[in-house]
């Protein structure tokens, strides 16, 4: 959580996310910011393991790249003040997120008609317990990982007419469970 509470932190991944390889100089063109400022955030990236040097390339020329497909992150701490600077957190990259979708809904109209007709927004809703939301969760990965992990770090991997594409999944239960009997507590049996 401390790799990313910080948000250039946030936008060198989403460029790397993009860009694929990419120097602290071509990386502050794309936000805004100076190669020094990124080379010190990309540092501490690479300290948490989100991104490494890509290799080649001398001092700020260096080409960095991202070690992980995507974030995830819990929000379940068992320090109060964790909690909250992990909610913190969860918001600033939501609303990132939930940026760009809003930019795609309108600016969809100037893409091409095969990128309107595959993209999709859906919501479903299941019955399940906390164990099978887990596995739902890793059973997503386990299918889209093993696929496209590679197209994300090598271009060359990418086929023509491949774009990038975000793919937001939020598992959430939408109200509070029914109470279970503990067992001795005199409930109904």
């Amino acid at each position: 959580m401390r790799a990313l509470a910080h948000p250039v932190r946030i936008a060198l991944l989403e460029q790397l996310v993009l860009g694929g390889a990419l120097t602290a100089t071509e990386l502050g063109e794309r936000i805004g910011e100076s190669p020094t400022t990124c080379s010190f955030h990309l540092r501490q990236l690479a300290k948490y393991g989100f991104v490494e040097e890509a290799g080649g390339g001398r001092g700020r020329a260096r080409p960095w790249r991202l070690t992980t497909m995507g974030i995830s992150f819990g929000n379940t701490h068992d320090d109060p003040a964790t909690e909250i600077a992990a909610n913190v957190l969860s918001r600033v990259v939501q609303e990132r997120w939930l940026g760009r979708h809003q930019t795609w809904i309108e600016t969809r109209s100037t893409y091409p008609r095969a990128w309107r007709d595959a993209a999709n927004d859906s919501e479903y809703v299941f019955y399940v317990t906390p164990a099978e939301l887990k596995e739902i969760n890793q059973e997503m990965l386990d299918l889209l990982l093993p696929k496209y992990r590679e197209r994300l770090t090598d271009p060359e991997r990418r086929p023509p007419g491949s774009a990038p594409v975000e793919m937001l999944v939020f598992t959430f239960p939408v109200e509070l469970p029914e109470a279970e009997d503990e067992p001795g507590s005199g409930g109904a049996q």
